[in-house]
């Protein structure tokens, strides 16, 4: 296993219940093929550029271990999601 490191950004008028239902999903997906290590919320920040005329999002940092293979179908989750603004996963060197 890999580890990783994923931020989430929610779009900030998305209501609560609807993005913690994804965000679950989200980390469904994790927790089937990986080991969620830790969970960060760093909630509504200022954007450094406008995005899609949003100047906030609701951010989430999630650290984990997991197969290749589980990056490939969160990512696709998160891109056909109409809750999350934007996602990156980055491999974390040891």
């Amino acid at each position: 296993m890999n580890n990783y490191e994923v931020i989430l950004m929610f779009y900030p008028d998305a209501e609560s219940e609807r993005r913690v239902k994804q965000y679950e999903r989200l980390k469904g997906i994790i927790a089937d093929g990986g080991v969620i290590k830790s969970e960060d919320e760093w909630g509504t920040r200022k954007l450094a550029y406008e995005i899609e005329d949003y100047k906030e999002a609701f951010y989430v940092l999630v650290e984990f271990d997991a197969e290749p293979g589980v990056i490939k179908e969160f990512s696709r989750i998160a891109s056909i999601s109409d809750t999350v603004m934007r996602h990156m996963v980055v491999r974390v060197d040891e």
